[in-house]
């Protein structure tokens, strides 16, 4: 039982109890393969939320279809009793959190049951999900290739069947990379979908909170939980726009005959699917390569201190910051630009979907990423596309397609969030997405 689904009719049923699946997610956090996924199994707090979903159930008071399900998080999300890392050795010794954030203590309040803090990049501040101090977690379809990052813990954690949902963060593509590059479901909510952001920050524009799973309906009901003011799926006619230019252009052979044929498949299942030239998104690269990215400056201003701190830091984060020194100088355009261009976006794609691959590339082997101008150019590579796209201020999801890793990518404006999940919930239904 790797699913909401399948755990939550077993429990329902009696067949197994909170407390089982949760031994289980335990063990399995513990296993050798499963090293560097979790920096925190809250072994005690599981068990006890566990067994009193298992006694709600027998009372027949259960909060809803995910009492007594196991998640866990990003270790970007305060989670009482533990430290609150980031990722980063800078902040191992910190003071445990007094109090859970409120997605945290929302999903308490309905029943789910916290296994513990997943791992990332340090900072969140890469696409990789390479970390140097806490472990890399492994890559479980290919143990040689990078997870993808930052959210890397977390797409890990759902793919090795520790968990069947986990909340990661995503600013430039730390939960769409990391999902396609490990074959599993990754959503990027709307910012300020689910309120003010109360995890720790990277990009104040551009952070956005997201969900790893297998199946589209699992994340669907986790997202109730977190917005539970949601109306309902109204799917609106299956039309997609395939964009022209390096989007769908720019891809590996292996990645451009998935997204082929992931693309005749939807046709035949009756989509309507155009491809188009979107102003937009050329308009918004040009703008970004000519003068910097939001989440740079924005990281920068908010590391800076650490250049000169005698606390550590990794060597790829010093020199991601250091190499944006200057974009805050140079960045005022990009913010300038920022709404009309989402405007823009949203009036080309006239309702329909925005369709093409989440990465353009298979993931690199780690092996190959040891000289800093590789491992420094895989990083800009990897979020080239979603990077875009969270500046243009979409909400997307990755969902798995053939064997290259790629990702099929489905993104809309802002707030357009219902539309894309039942999008998306329809597409799964297709042969190509199994």
């Amino acid at each position: 039982m790797t699913t909401v689904t399948a755990m939550s009719r077993a429990l329902a049923a009696g067949e197994t109890t909170s407390a089982r699946l949760v031994a289980a997610a335990i063990d399995r956090a513990r296993q050798p393969d499963s090293a560097a996924v979790l920096l925190t199994v809250t072994a005690e707090r599981a068990r006890y939320q566990a067994d009193a979903a298992d006694r709600r159930r027998l009372r027949d008071a259960r909060r809803g279809p995910l009492d007594g399900i196991p998640i866990a998080w990003k270790d970007v999300f305060d989670v009482q009793g533990t430290v609150t890392t980031s990722g980063s050795a800078a902040h191992q010794h910190d003071a445990p959190a007094a109090v859970d954030g409120r997605l945290v203590r929302r999903a308490h309040d309905a029943g789910l049951v916290t296994i513990g803090k997943t791992n990332l990049s340090e900072f969140a501040f890469s696409g990789l999900g390479i970390n140097s101090h806490f472990g890399t977690p492994a890559n479980p379809i290919d143990p040689l290739s990078i997870p993808g990052g930052s959210s890397s813990g977390s797409a890990v954690a759902v793919a090795r069947g520790i968990v069947p949902l986990a909340v990661g963060t995503d600013t430039s593509g730390s939960v769409r990379v990391p999902a396609a590059y490990c074959g599993v479901i990754g959503y990027r909510a709307s910012p300020g979908r689910y309120g003010p952001n109360d995890f720790a920050p990277l990009s104040a524009t551009l952070d956005s909170v997201g969900i790893f799973a297998t199946e589209v309906h699992d994340i669907i009901a986790l997202d109730r939980v977190f917005a539970p003011a949601r109306r309902e799926e109204q799917l609106s006619p299956r039309r997609f726009v395939v964009p022209e230019g390096e989007w769908t252009a720019d891809l590996a052979p292996g990645i451009a005959a998935d997204f082929a044929a992931a693309l005749a498949e939807i046709r035949s299942a009756g989509a309507d699917i155009r491809v188009r030239r979107l102003e937009s998104l050329h308009a918004a690269q040009a703008l970004m390569d000519r003068a910097g990215t939001i989440v740079g400056a924005e990281a920068y201003l908010l590391h800076r201190h650490r250049l000169d701190s005698s606390l550590p830091i990794e060597s790829a984060t010093r020199r991601r910051l250091e190499s944006n020194s200057s974009t805050a100088d140079s960045i005022a355009p990009v913010y300038a630009r920022m709404s009309a261009l989402r405007e823009q976006f949203a009036a080309e794609l006239e309702g329909a979907t925005l369709l093409c691959p989440t990465v353009r590339r298979p993931p690199p082997h780690l092996a190959d990423l040891r000289d800093p101008a590789a491992y420094d150019g895989a990083n800009a590579a990897v979020l080239r596309t979603t990077m875009l796209l969270s500046y243009l201020g979409s909400c997307g999801i990755s969902l798995p397609v053939g064997t290259s890793a790629g990702g099929l990518l489905l993104s809309l404006p802002s707030g357009c969030d219902v539309e894309l999940l039942a999008h998306a919930d329809w597409l799964c239904a297709i042969p190509w997405a199994g």
